[in-house]
């Protein structure tokens, strides 16, 4: 159990390290605390290119996958106790 658990930890620092410049790397799409109740809607904020969508795509994923590592890091030490 000792094994999984350290495997797990490492996991959890490279995704944490992972994730960090991806979501630095997102362009700003407004103005700011206006914008999150409706203001300051611009014309291309649908609109995204390739690398965006990629990124987007790598992002969740990656994401999600910090996620699960958290999760299974809570199971391991709740069956470790």
């Amino acid at each position: 159990m000792t094994g999984l658990r350290i495997a797990l930890q490492v996991l959890l620092v490279l995704t944490s390290l992972l994730l960090v410049p991806l979501v630095l790397l997102h362009k700003g799409k407004g103005g700011g605390l206006s914008d999150m109740f409706g203001g300051g809607i611009t014309a291309g904020a649908g609109s995204s290119g390739v690398a965006e969508r990629n990124l987007n795509r790598i992002t969740v994923t990656v994401a999600l996958l910090w996620t699960v590592v958290i999760i299974l890091l809570g199971l391991v030490e709740k069956v470790a106790e």
